[in-house]
């Protein structure tokens, strides 16, 4: 199993992961409330802004502080490290 941290210590599995994005846009904010009032829901940004939007598996939705680009880039790191050459 494959963890991925998502900032602040808070970790996922990276395999469950279907797509990280960022919650601008209008869709993106409408199933980030949903999630909420659905409870599946799992705020990880320890009362700062939210920049990733995990979109798991399991329809759980995880709220991250930290930028798309370097949730990615760790997880292309980790892979990178589990790959053979």
């Amino acid at each position: 199993m494959q963890l991925i941290n998502i900032g602040f210590g808070n970790i996922v599995s990276a395999n469950r992961i279907i797509a990280i994005v960022s919650p601008e846009s209008a869709p993106i904010k409408r199933i980030v409330q949903e999630a909420k009032d659905d409870g599946t829901a799992i705020d990880a940004t320890y009362g700062r802004k939210t920049r990733a939007v995990l979109i798991m598996d399991s329809g759980h939705v995880i709220l991250s502080s930290i930028q798309p680009e370097t949730v990615a880039g760790r997880l292309d790191k980790d892979e990178e490290d589990i790959l053979p050459d």
